[in-house]
């Protein structure tokens, strides 16, 4: 199969993760896979499993290889002879430490204590050690009318390291641990921390797991970041530190070659500036070397991202003394050097201004062992406040879910991603720059979507079609929305440590502006999953723009959005002010068929740990009933819908299977099956069922009850159905999908007749998000009639409930703006997931006419 590259080759040598499907039984024997180049040449290549097909089959494969010359396309083959020579990483487990040697640079990792990093060598000598988390705690009190603020560092406490994974190109080293105070006292705030090595690379890349697990209204984190010590060697004006701004590299000396005299210190300031080496040899330059030697030495460095779109970089000579402003910018690309005349360190922070306030330091340049510190929060920004936005909930006016007030952070968390990388000489700025490129768009290989869609193995979805005028307007629509977002994320600046990924619910076409501050209208938390939508977007086209914006919902709602140790364990939390705010705290928010388009294509590991969390899921409901408001506790452990609860599970069940061959997760989901043929309307039945976790069986208490029909399709059940359907091969379970696709449309007399009088019309709402089933429904029957209904309810502006064709207005109120008046990110994302599943199953079925004749189509926003 033909690779290419997300964006572009890399410039430099990289280590490049990532994954690919395989159709049903096409693949059996792994080892028999190879790379090769567009010349032929086979390349070094780690492959391992991570998804199987039931027969056993492989269904999706990773792999690594190390890039030395980047070309455009590669080949991945099955088949053959895999090219024996092999990488260089090996790791060496010791009683306190293990040792990773990748050939070009080894690392000394600790199994307990306080540093990670014991040390880094290179060509034999320390370039880098001491390696840890560190953490500055704020507790404030008020005493006397004064508020007093008390802050106290925390450092890393490793409680448990293991080689997650082994190989000649790639080794992957997973610490767990949480931060401590310098005297015991205080423990908390647990982390993972996992460090990746590859093949001849002088370069860590380290992902951070950071859980909050303390109490909001008392532990407030003013900081926290990872810090590694360097030797600097050198004449002071030898000693370089280097910032990427918004363009290209800031750079600057310890010490400084200009002076009053020697403005441009003879020729060798510039060359300084550059980062370059200066030999200053005193019978040479002696009476300016005299006069350099008096400019003040500047010890300490810091650029701090303090927003969206600031940052500044200020210096100063030591402690004690204040620090000066150096300049100020935009964006800053995330990178600090810091180095002497032997080389150095470029450690850079992914998402930098993304996720603020964030930012990067350097202390001691003037000592023999330096110290620089990525903070993942800097504490020159305001303190975390995870409080919720009010004492009260306010279910009637703004929709929050349950007057129980369940808003708490405990058990949430956040991800970041860290790229180390040692320069044993002195780099130019356009290696820093290239660097940095690639910590911010890391290379990844990807399939052609025709690939993706050939394999069946992510859902039903279309390829993109532009064949006819009506598919072209429909098309138009898809990129117009995706297009809308990503400016609107900007516009709005939806960015920050704990916001980043995420979009908005409801707008307000009054103030111009999305009704943040209405709980239940505020953020998206990945209500009615636009998770799909945006990787359904990618794989039909490969842009790398939208792989971007699906990367970020995937961190952010995969991380903040659901908890991860606590009562609510496996859970998410549904849309609010905060993101932890809501009283609704469920497993649909928290699925794993939201998240595991990214560890496919990526290999994540991070995300292979998410996706297993929720295997269980179900569990936690017996403490928490999701509907728990109409079915006090009864004969029933507990309460579930058949969507969106059930089919979160099964998305979870699913998601085990497939990884793990675990059977006892599939048998989940046939119990669950068999029981729901059996009941009175099959798939139309309850909604809401009693629940055994332990058992997995549902308990039927009548039809038409409390729960919504609508609530069954909209939150990705029908894409986890139809899923299931392929995987199975059960002609009853797609039967049971087409029969409520055919029935969601059918009259109010027609329901009424048909179940009985059990069921009827009211309660079947929002039709438009019913329309891929209705879809399925038809393809299964081959009903053209049913069809046309269909697709009548994605270009029928009646059945919108927002803007369809979009129509972006620009407004000058306090700013200027463009908007989409009334746009509701529910609608968008129903509508377009939708399109994407009607295009491919009743595609051939598309009415004369898309949209009213006499209304333009708009254009894209660029």
């Amino acid at each position: 199969m033909k690779l290419k590259w997300l964006k572009e080759q890399p410039k430099n040598v990289n280590g490049v993760t990532w994954g690919v499907p395989w159709k049903i039984g096409e693949m059996s024997n792994i080892d028999s896979i190879h790379l090769t180049d567009s010349r032929g040449n086979d390349l070094h290549l780690q492959t391992w499993p991570m998804a199987y097909w039931p027969d056993g089959s492989v269904k999706w494969t990773g792999h690594s290889t190390v890039i030395t010359d980047g070309e455009e396309t590669y080949e991945l083959i099955a088949g053959g002879k895999r090219n024996e020579s092999e990488g260089f990483v090996t790791v060496k487990e010791l009683e306190n430490t293990f040792v990773v040697d990748t050939g070009e640079m080894q690392c000394k990792i600790n199994k307990g204590g306080v540093n990670v990093i014991e040390e880094i060598i290179v060509e034999s000598k320390q370039v880098a050690g001491k390696g840890c988390l560190i953490g500055i705690m704020e507790n404030r009190s008020n005493e006397n009318d004064e508020i007093v603020y008390r802050q106290k560092k925390m450092y890393s406490k490793i409680n448990k390291v293991e080689l997650e994974q082994s190989g000649s190109i790639r080794s992957v080293i997973k610490l767990e641990g949480t931060l401590q105070d310098t005297k015991g006292k205080r423990e908390g705030f647990p982390f993972q921390l996992r460090l990746y090595f590859f093949s001849n690379l002088q370069s860590i890349r380290i992902v951070h797991t950071f859980i909050y697990d303390g109490n909001p209204d008392s532990d407030f984190i003013k900081g926290l970041g990872l810090s590694i010590s360097l030797p600097l060697k050198g004449d002071m004006w030898n000693r370089n530190i280097r910032f990427a701004g918004d363009h290209g590299i800031y750079s600057e000396g310890a010490q400084l070659l200009t002076t009053r005299r020697y403005p441009d210190g003879s020729g060798l300031f510039k060359k300084q500036i550059e980062g370059k080496r200066v030999d200053l040899k005193e019978e040479a330059y002696g009476q300016m070397l005299e006069h350099v030697k008096d400019n003040a030495i500047w010890s300490d460095f810091k650029m701090v991202q303090d927003s969206a779109n600031h940052f500044k970089i200020t210096k100063r000579t030591g402690n004690g003394c204040s620090w000066v402003d150096i300049t100020h910018g935009k964006r800053a690309k995330g990178l600090l050097y810091g180095g002497g005349v032997e080389g150095g360190i470029a450690i850079a922070l992914k998402d930098f201004w993304q996720k603020y306030p964030s930012s990067l330091e350097i202390t001691n340049i003037n000592q023999e062992m330096s110290t620089m510190t990525v903070w993942f929060w800097s504490p020159d920004g305001e303190s975390m406040d995870l409080r919720h936005y009010d004492k009260d909930t306010h279910v009637v006016s703004a929709y929050e879910g349950f007057d129980e007030v369940r808003a708490t952070p405990v058990g949430i968390a956040n991800t970041s991603e860290v790229h180390l990388k040692v320069f044993s000489h002195v780099p130019e700025h356009r290696e820093l720059e290239d660097f940095i490129e690639e910590v911010d768009s890391p290379p990844l290989l990807i399939c052609e979507p025709e690939y993706y869609y050939d394999s069946n193995t992510l859902g039903v979805w279309s390829l993109p079609d532009r064949t006819n005028p009506l598919k072209m307007k429909l098309e138009e629509q898809l990129d117009n929305a995706v297009s809308f977002y990503k400016k609107e994320i900007d516009q709005r600046s939806w960015y920050g440590y704990w916001n980043y990924g995420d979009v908005m619910h409801t707008y307000d076409p009054v103030r111009h502006q999305w009704r943040y501050d209405m709980g239940g209208y505020a953020w998206q938390n990945t209500e009615l999953v636009p998770n799909i939508w945006l990787w359904y977007a990618f794989l039909r086209s490969g842009r790398e723009d939208i792989f971007r914006m699906a990367e970020a919902m995937t961190r952010h709602t995969s991380e903040v959005d659901r908890y991860h140790l606590g009562e609510y364990n496996g859970l998410g939390s549904r849309h609010n002010v905060v993101h932890w705010g809501c009283g609704c705290k469920e497993a649909r928010i928290s699925m794993a068929g939201l998240h595991k388009y990214y560890y496919f294509l990526t290999g994540d590991e991070r995300t292979r740990e998410l996706l297993e969390e929720v295997r269980d899921a179900d569990h936690t409901t017996e403490t928490l009933d999701p509907m728990r408001e109409f079915y006090p506790k009864d004969e029933f452990p507990t309460h579930t819908r058949v969507g969106p609860d059930w089919a979160a599970f099964v998305s979870n069940w699913m998601s085990e299977w497939e990884r793990t061959k675990n059977n006892q997760y599939r048998d989940k989901i046939l119990i669950g099956m068999e029981q729901l043929k059996n009941m009175p309307f099959r798939l139309l039945s309850g909604p809401t069922y009693g629940y055994d976790p332990s058992t997995s069986k549902l308990y039927h208490i009548g039809d038409g009850n409390v729960g919504g029909y609508h609530m069954i399709i909209s939150f990705g059940a029908p894409q986890v159905w139809m899923e299931l359907a392929n995987l199975i091969e059960d002609e009853e379970w797609k039967d049971m999908l087409a029969e409520f696709g055919e029935f969601y449309l059918l009259t109010n007399d027609e329901k009424i007749e048909r179940s009985e009088r059990k069921l009827k019309d009211s309660m079947f709402s929002w039709p438009m998000f019913a329309s891929g089933m209705v879809a399925y429904a038809a393809a299964r029957k081959k009903d053209r009639e049913l069809a046309i209904k269909a697709w009548n309810l994605l270009i029928d502006e009646e059945d919108l409930y927002s803007p369809f064709p979009m129509k972006v207005q620009k407004i000058t109120k306090w700013m200027e703006l463009e908007e989409v008046p009334n746009i509701s990110t529910n609608v968008v994302s129903q509508w377009c997931l939708n399109t994407i599943v009607a295009l491919d199953l009743i595609g051939n079925y598309l009415p004369s006419s898309v949209f009213k004749e006499n209304e333009p189509v708009q254009k894209s926003v660029k």
